[in-house]
């Protein structure tokens, strides 16, 4: 089997190219079982996905499986955990070498919202589990969810906001806002780049 960059992907033609990146410890036969393991987490859920649901998709049941992974639940955090990676290093490589601070954050909007509406992508899916799984699951997933809105945070402060605005709150709606427009966006008269767009002229609000 020839060596893959990508992993994770829900279909041949996805546009984000999967959602996470390889490593060089992982052989491909663990690449092949976390690509099997996310595209069942984002279609049945976690807590509809067994261990057995995966090995039967690539062929290995019992002790074979274990081979790579501990548990389901690690298993989910580090599909998460790789899905958010691939998220912000996508919206970095957009904002690198942009320089006008509304302007990067435009840029990391029209990307997020191209990642959180392309119908081939994981992220989203596996975002949205969050509330299925157990508690000491959900820990270690906020714990990443942490560092990738850290990015949003240094976004928000580097903009000349008008003083009046509490920046933590605005960086809290602006992610709300994104992360529901799948939701209720149809394909048709905007794209999700106008969607994105019109938010962030939404939330213009500079220094005066």
């Amino acid at each position: 089997m020839a060596a893959r960059n990508k992993v994770l992907r829900r279909g041949e033609n996805e546009s984000d190219h999967g959602v996470v990146q390889s490593s060089a410890k992982l052989t491909d036969r663990h690449l092949e079982v976390l690509e099997a393991a996310g595209a069942l987490f984002a279609e049945r859920g976690f807590a509809a996905t067994s261990i057995r649901d995966i090995g039967e998709k690539v062929g290995l049941l019992g002790g074979s499986l274990y081979h790579y992974i501990k548990s389901k639940e690690a298993l989910f955090v580090k599909v998460h955990d790789m899905a958010l990676q691939m998220g912000e290093d996508r919206i970095r490589a957009a904002i690198e070498g942009v320089e006008d601070p509304w302007r990067r954050l435009e840029v990391a909007c029209v990307t997020m919202l191209d990642i959180q509406l392309d119908p081939n992508s994981l992220t989203l899916p596996l975002m949205n589990d969050f509330q299925s799984v157990p508690p000491p699951v959900r820990e270690k997933l906020i714990l990443k969810r942490d560092a990738f809105e850290a990015l949003f945070t240094d976004l928000v402060n580097a903009l000349p906001l008008d003083p009046v605005l509490d920046r933590s709150v605005y960086r809290l709606l602006l992610l709300t806002l994104l992360n529901k427009v799948a939701g209720w966006y149809r394909a048709g008269r905007l794209s999700p780049e106008d969607i994105a767009r019109q938010i962030v002229a939404i939330f213009h609000h500079p220094a005066k």
